[in-house]
């Protein structure tokens, strides 16, 4: 069987490497495609990952239209004599697509019901959809979804993350981190290039948190792209990480996240570290599973941020059991099912 993975942003690859190594172990043909955006080359060549790299990521919606056109005639020539069984994706614009126009049976993975533009360009086309539980099925079929085709769970796309994860304790001292503080935090700004989200890719709204917990903890950021990495650059007690790391141990050992995207915010409630959510878009359904859970804050007044993290940071933490669906089983059933 010949299956096709297609990887578009950064956290896709720690949700597909086990899925990857995975199929590679039972002997199936692996093609994997993945596109110039943020630190995915990195992370693939970090995991060990063989691909094809196709593409970019546009900034303006000119560029994006562009970029994805582009991407989508490369892919195109790129497929078409591979004679692929199944297609896999997790939010990919293109691979749905090039899927449906080749007669390729797909499986697409979904935990964003706000990214209003990709979801109808992609959903209609999918031979199957893998969705949580907790997003509201009505969102989904506004975008032209065939409910007979989506398969829904429970947990979070960022399950799949730690499947085979193991804590490095000393990941600390691994990075020669200048710690000053008992206590660190680690942050992560908003997804500024997304197309669901209306930012500025020079401000950060985690800019005046980090001037006022700069003076009670250390704080790590780990910033999405360059001109991120610069709103933080020279400040006293503040210290900026540099992809690939192993971002699923330092959330492990940090004390508190602060997070202005989604995916990291999650992967901390998931570990049991405490985080705070200060997302300046209109909050995932996957945030609200584990705000309904009590393992993540969702803040968005700066005040307010910060009286809080300095009341987590003193605060005992507490373990709260969660009981996720094996969704690892789940896609690995449904592509083998597909490609019947």
């Amino acid at each position: 069987m010949k299956i096709w993975i297609d990887i578009t942003n950064a956290p896709h690859v720690r949700f597909f490497k086990d899925i990857i190594e995975y199929f590679k172990n039972e002997g199936e043909d692996l093609i994997v495609t993945g596109r110039k955006f943020g630190d995915i080359h990195k992370l693939m060549d970090m995991y060990n990952i063989d691909f094809e790299s196709i593409g970019g990521h546009g900034v303006s919606l000119e560029d994006k239209l562009k970029t994805s056109t582009e991407r989508l005639n490369n892919l195109v020539d790129f497929i078409v004599g591979e004679k692929i069984d199944v297609a896999l994706s997790k939010h990919s614009i293109e691979l749905p697509r090039v899927s449906f126009g080749l007669s390729i049976p797909s499986l697409y993975v979904l935990d964003n019901e706000h990214a209003q533009a990709a979801n109808k360009l992609t959903l209609p086309l999918c031979d199957r959809l893998i969705a949580p539980q907790i997003i509201d099925v009505w969102k989904l079929l506004s975008y032209g979804m065939d409910p007979n085709d989506l398969i829904r769970y429970d947990g979070t796309s960022e399950i799949m993350h730690f499947k085979n994860f193991e804590f490095n304790e000393n990941i600390f001292n691994d990075l020669n981190l200048d710690l000053k503080f008992p206590k660190t935090i680690l942050m992560r700004p908003e997804p500024s290039l997304a197309s669901y989200l209306d930012a500025d890719c020079r401000h950060s709204v985690l800019s005046p948190v980090v001037e006022t917990l700069k003076k009670y903890a250390n704080i790590l950021i780990l910033p999405r792209f360059k001109e991120q990495a610069e709103i933080f650059e020279g400040i006293e007690n503040v210290t900026i990480l540099h992809p690939p790391v192993d971002t699923s141990s330092i959330i492990k050992k940090a004390d508190l996240v602060i997070g202005a995207g989604g995916t990291m915010n999650r992967e901390a409630a998931i570990l049991q570290t405490p985080v705070i959510s200060c997302y300046p878009g209109i909050p995932l359904s996957a945030d609200k599973y584990y705000i309904n859970k009590d393992l993540m804050f969702r803040i968005n007044d700066t005040d307010e941020i910060i009286n809080k993290a300095l009341k987590l940071l003193v605060a005992p933490k507490k373990h709260i059991q969660i009981n996720h669906d094996n969704l690892f089983k789940l896609i690995v059933d449904n592509v083998y099912d597909l490609a019947k």
